[in-house]
């Protein structure tokens, strides 16, 4: 079969999927699978993790997961089930760019939509910002806020969210202040987490390492390229599983990301979808060993 994702130019396939809105789920999906993957869904036997993740776009959508990837309704929920003090300080909420009181905020903080993926910008220097970043982030944002994200891949919980820019606080590690914060993603199945990855050098090359539950480093790559370099286990590794294992009760699946920073432990969020679901495990015995993990009974 002709890899038509080999073909076709990543920003192309993604100005694509917000021209084919009128499409169906199901048909959207097999076409988006297929740009991106090189195959089609086998929707009457999924059998691999990606082949699962959209099957349960269409067959599991549950209301209250709509909360759980609301980066701003989310706060509320991690603080009924962990307690309060495992958020970042939440510093402002703004339905539009130019609502955004900048005098209010911080020299440094994060800018982010609550009701999307990928929006994220870190602002270091506020006071160096020059007139054309400031443009290009009010385009960034104003673009972003004006797209409803569940059509960029039928990811049925960001359908109609109600949309806005949040600021919270910049976070450093007070032991490497000069390095961005590692945050730690775990893979759980009906509340079991099973692996995770960490994900370092988001400044230049982001850059993906799994593990397993005792942090054996387990040699899969998923989107992203291993570092090549050794990843110390964090000092809070078993109190980290714990939390994602009680975030993720009574679901099928979902990943829960973490961070841990001077002694604590921070939520970072829940993702339903990894990688949107077109993410393929490498070797293939991890496509499949995940999608084994996933009962859809």
């Amino acid at each position: 079969m002709i890899n038509l994702k080999k073909i076709l130019k990543p920003d192309f396939r993604r100005n694509a999927r917000y021209l084919l809105t009128f499409m169906p789920d199901k048909a959207y999906l097999q076409l988006h699978y297929l740009l991106t993957v090189g195959r089609f869904v086998n929707f009457k036997n999924p059998k691999t993790y990606t082949e699962k993740l959209q099957w349960l776009k269409l067959n599991d959508q549950r209301p209250e997961y709509s909360k759980l990837v609301d980066k701003l309704a989310v706060r509320e929920h991690i603080d009924e089930v962990l307690g309060e003090g495992h958020l970042f300080p939440l510093l402002g909420v703004w339905d539009s760019f130019d609502e955004i009181d900048f005098d209010s905020l911080p020299e440094q903080f994060v800018l982010k939509c609550n009701h999307d993926s990928g929006s994220t910008r870190v602002i270091k220097s506020k006071s160096s910002i020059t007139p054309e970043q400031m443009e290009k982030y009010r385009e960034h944002f104003n673009r972003r806020v004006g797209r409803d994200y569940y059509y960029a891949c039928r990811e049925y919980p960001y359908k109609d969210l109600p949309r806005h820019i949040i600021a919270e606080a910049f976070m450093v590690d007070e032991s490497a202040p000069e390095k961005s914060i590692e945050d730690y993603k775990f893979f759980c199945f009906n509340g079991e987490p099973k692996i995770m990855f960490v994900a370092t050098d988001r400044d230049t090359d982001v850059k993906f390492d799994f593990f397993d539950m005792k942090f054996n480093h387990l040699d899969i790559e998923n989107i992203h390229a291993q570092s090549g370099k050794e990843i110390q286990k964090p000092a809070m590794f078993e109190e980290m599983k714990e939390i994602a294992a009680k975030l993720s009760q009574g679901m099928r699946q979902v990943r829960i990301d973490l961070y841990e920073l001077n002694g604590k432990i921070y939520f970072g969020e829940y993702t339903i979808f990894h990688g949107a679901g077109f993410g393929e495990f490498k070797p293939r015995e991890w496509e499949e060993r995940l999608g084994d993990w996933i009962d859809l009974n």
